[in-house]
Protein backbone atom coordinates (compact mmCIF):
# COMPACT_ATOMS: atom_id res chain seq x y z
CA UNK A 1 0.00 0.00 0.00
CA UNK A 2 2.89 2.22 0.51
CA UNK A 3 4.74 1.78 -2.13
CA UNK A 4 1.36 2.74 -3.95
CA UNK A 5 0.65 5.84 -2.68
CA UNK A 6 4.11 6.57 -3.23
CA UNK A 7 4.07 5.75 -7.01
CA UNK A 8 0.85 7.77 -6.97
CA UNK A 9 2.62 10.47 -5.57
CA UNK A 10 5.68 10.78 -8.19
CA UNK A 11 3.20 10.45 -11.16
CA UNK A 12 1.10 13.17 -9.85
CA UNK A 13 4.36 15.05 -9.54
CA UNK A 14 5.53 13.62 -12.91
CA UNK A 15 2.39 14.91 -14.83
CA UNK A 16 2.20 18.38 -12.81
CA UNK A 17 5.81 19.10 -13.51
CA UNK A 18 5.33 18.42 -17.58
CA UNK A 19 3.06 21.34 -17.55
CA UNK A 20 3.85 24.18 -19.33
CA UNK A 21 5.83 27.21 -17.70
CA UNK A 22 2.21 29.75 -18.61
CA UNK A 23 0.20 27.14 -16.88
CA UNK A 24 2.39 27.46 -13.33
CA UNK A 25 1.84 30.97 -13.79
CA UNK A 26 -1.60 30.75 -13.85
CA UNK A 27 -2.26 28.49 -11.15
CA UNK A 28 0.34 30.08 -8.55
CA UNK A 29 -1.77 33.39 -9.08
CA UNK A 30 -4.90 31.49 -8.28
CA UNK A 31 -3.65 31.28 -4.62
CA UNK A 32 -3.67 35.06 -4.48
CA UNK A 33 -7.91 35.21 -4.41
CA UNK A 34 -8.04 31.93 -2.44
CA UNK A 35 -5.83 34.17 0.70
CA UNK A 36 -7.75 37.24 0.02
CA UNK A 37 -11.46 35.03 0.39
CA UNK A 38 -9.87 33.46 3.67
CA UNK A 39 -9.35 36.35 5.18
CA UNK A 40 -12.46 38.41 4.08
CA UNK A 41 -15.11 35.68 5.13
CA UNK A 42 -14.23 36.64 8.80
CA UNK A 43 -16.34 39.83 7.82
CA UNK A 44 -19.27 38.20 7.26
CA UNK A 45 -22.10 37.83 10.12
CA UNK A 46 -22.04 34.40 10.41
CA UNK A 47 -20.98 31.83 12.98
CA UNK A 48 -17.86 31.59 14.39
CA UNK A 49 -18.11 27.68 13.30
CA UNK A 50 -19.08 28.91 10.14
CA UNK A 51 -15.93 31.44 9.47
CA UNK A 52 -13.63 28.26 10.76
CA UNK A 53 -14.89 26.04 7.93
CA UNK A 54 -14.85 28.33 5.47
CA UNK A 55 -11.19 29.54 6.59
CA UNK A 56 -10.11 26.04 6.56
CA UNK A 57 -11.13 25.00 2.85
CA UNK A 58 -10.51 29.07 1.01
CA UNK A 59 -7.06 28.55 3.01
CA UNK A 60 -6.37 25.27 1.90
CA UNK A 61 -7.17 26.04 -1.28
CA UNK A 62 -4.81 28.50 -1.43
CA UNK A 63 -2.12 26.38 -0.28
CA UNK A 64 -3.26 23.89 -2.75
CA UNK A 65 -2.64 26.60 -5.83
CA UNK A 66 0.33 28.18 -4.25
CA UNK A 67 2.29 24.58 -4.13
CA UNK A 68 0.92 22.87 -6.90
CA UNK A 69 1.71 26.10 -9.14
CA UNK A 70 5.63 25.96 -7.85
CA UNK A 71 5.51 22.19 -8.87
CA UNK A 72 4.42 23.02 -12.29
CA UNK A 73 7.19 25.72 -12.66
CA UNK A 74 9.57 23.58 -10.55
CA UNK A 75 13.13 25.19 -9.96
CA UNK A 76 14.52 26.86 -13.30
CA UNK A 77 10.75 28.63 -14.20
CA UNK A 78 10.89 29.98 -10.39
CA UNK A 79 13.89 31.12 -11.44
CA UNK A 80 12.93 32.52 -14.35
CA UNK A 81 9.80 34.28 -12.80
CA UNK A 82 12.12 35.78 -10.24
CA UNK A 83 14.18 37.27 -12.96
CA UNK A 84 11.28 38.78 -14.72
CA UNK A 85 10.10 40.45 -11.43
CA UNK A 86 13.61 41.38 -10.69
CA UNK A 87 13.99 43.10 -13.55
CA UNK A 88 10.93 44.98 -13.57
CA UNK A 89 12.22 46.22 -10.36
CA UNK A 90 15.48 47.72 -11.21
CA UNK A 91 15.42 51.23 -12.88
CA UNK A 92 17.05 51.64 -16.62
CA UNK A 93 20.54 52.83 -15.93
CA UNK A 94 20.45 55.58 -18.51
CA UNK A 95 17.92 57.65 -15.36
Amino acid sequence: MKDYIISLFSKVKQWLQSLSFRTGVIVLLCCIPFYILSFAQMLLPISVTAKGVLWTILFGLAKTFQYGGLTILGVEGYKRLKAKFKKKREPDATE
